[in-house]
């Protein structure tokens, strides 16, 4: 396949064998994201897990210090002065049966779902439609809870959830092109140790293995593993 001029002159300066350091990456990268919108910047790590295996699944989430750049809408299943919590905590869609009804016929107006453990049995029922989608409600990761407004003020403010693919990869958003490089490499470092204190117990040998960041429309730079943990 033919590689564009944009892409060919984002290239050049870059090994493509070489492993930065984190620092070096980033600023490799911020400086060939020159498209119109403010481009994202995602990292992506390569486990020593197989994810087929119950122990050794990897999952979380976590508070990025300095946030997405990113804002999420929210959506609440919840009742009562749960759902009253959620709204004032600013979560973007609110509901019980009339949500769930909503999400089976199609229309889901959310990034991040949150439920308060007594609608479980309901959310249960969209599954097939959440579950392939990662937005299922989990208690793991702070998605099923009593506390609405804190797990809703913390979607909005910046935690990110990270979960591990098939192939033994983690792939995240950790901030926007228009952040600075040392905010970038706070957020890589936070994000990095939240996957390494994941660590399953069935995962043997060098855990984080190859580790490489990317803006939306840039190229991938690979990264010295290392240089990720804080």
């Amino acid at each position: 396949m033919a590689i564009g001029k944009r892409t060919k002159k984002a290239r050049e300066g870059i090994d493509r064998e070489k492993l930065y350091p984190i620092a070096e990456a980033i600023k490799l990268i911020k400086e060939r994201a020159t498209s119109k919108f403010d481009e994202t910047i995602e990292i992506a790590m390569n486990l020593g897990v197989d994810p087929r295996h119950a122990d050794q699944m990897v999952r979380g989430v976590v508070n990025l210090p300095n946030g997405t750049g990113r804002t999420l809408r929210v959506g609440v299943f919840a009742r009562g002065a749960k759902a009253e919590e959620a709204k004032a905590a600013g979560a973007d869609v609110v509901g019980a049966e009339d949500l769930v009804e909503k999400v089976q016929g199609g229309t889901i107006d959310f990034d991040r779902c949150i439920a308060t453990p007594d609608m479980m049995p309901l959310v249960g029922r969209l599954g097939k439609v959440l579950g392939p989608r990662g937005m299922m409600p989990n208690p793991k990761i702070g998605t099923v809870t009593m506390d609405v407004a804190g797990a809703v003020k913390g979607a909005k403010g910046g935690s990110v959830e990270f979960r591990v693919e098939k192939a033994g990869i983690v792939q995240a958003g950790i901030g926007k092109a228009s952040f600075s490089e040392e905010k970038l490499v706070e957020n890589v470092k936070a994000l990095a140790d939240a996957v390494a204190k994941a660590k399953p117990a069935g995962s043997k040998g060098t855990y984080i293995q190859r580790v490489a960041v990317s803006s939306t429309m840039g190229p991938g730079v690979k990264v010295e593993p290392g240089t990720v943990l804080g």
